[in-house]
């Protein structure tokens, strides 16, 4: 007679439960918004998501309520990684130019992962008020901190005298449309990318250092 023992339990540990069911929500988010950079939001369904997880569409419900839950999720997971950044910038210091080019140099990474297209790619009509209010408030903070960054530039003497608030609105512009023209096998990488747009958004708001005087 085969007598389990309280270690053979069917049921696996409670951490590792979660870890898996973590794994499975990324993956539903992974999939949905490949799916909708690539045919669209109102396109898609939650069928298809399924489908290409060889998932019910019911075992979607385990971990979004529905196609605007997980649209949202999406647009938070790029914040969040926006946010981090500047945390990272804030604590490490620095002058106002050198903190805007770590900072275009992130925020050009973010916008070519599929989370960050997520931001600029997708209506906020397509989710709730609440939630779209929650996304656009995110947006009008990190346009803050562009304008902030400059504006310590400004103040430092590393940046030249300029309108802050128009020259966080055209690094932004500039900065949102990666999100939708790049290409993973495309001709640059994201680093790439991120390091020339690094360089040109900033090339033009540095203060030219005085030349030094030749010797007598």
């Amino acid at each position: 007679m085969d007598v389990r023992t309280p270690d053979s339990s069917p049921w696996m540990p409670f951490e590792s439960r979660r870890r898996a069911r973590d794994e499975k929500r990324e993956a539903v988010l992974r999939t949905a918004v490949q799916l909708f950079l690539e045919q669209g939001y109102h396109r898609v369904t939650l069928n298809d998501v399924a489908e290409r997880l060889n998932i019910t569409k019911p075992a979607l419900y385990n971990y979004f309520r529905g196609k605007e839950d997980i649209l949202f999720e999406c647009c938070v997971l790029g914040r969040e990684r926006v946010d981090e950044v500047i945390a990272e910038i804030d604590a490490g210091g620095g002058a106002g130019l050198a903190k805007l080019r770590r900072l275009i140099r992130a925020y050009a990474e973010v916008m070519t992962s599929d989370y960050g297209a997520s931001l600029v790619r997708f209506d906020t009509r397509d989710l709730s008020e609440a939630n779209a209010r929650t996304v656009r408030d995110a947006k009008k903070s990190i346009d803050r901190t562009f304008r902030q960054y400059v504006t310590d530039g400004i103040a430092d003497g590393t940046i030249k005298p300029c309108d802050a608030k128009m020259a966080a609105f055209a690094i932004a512009g500039s900065l949102n449309w990666i999100g939708h023209w790049f290409q993973r096998d495309g001709e640059l990488s994201a680093e790439q990318v991120a390091d020339e747009f690094a360089t040109r958004l900033t090339e033009g708001l540095a203060a030219r250092r005085p030349r030094k005087k030749a010797p007598a």
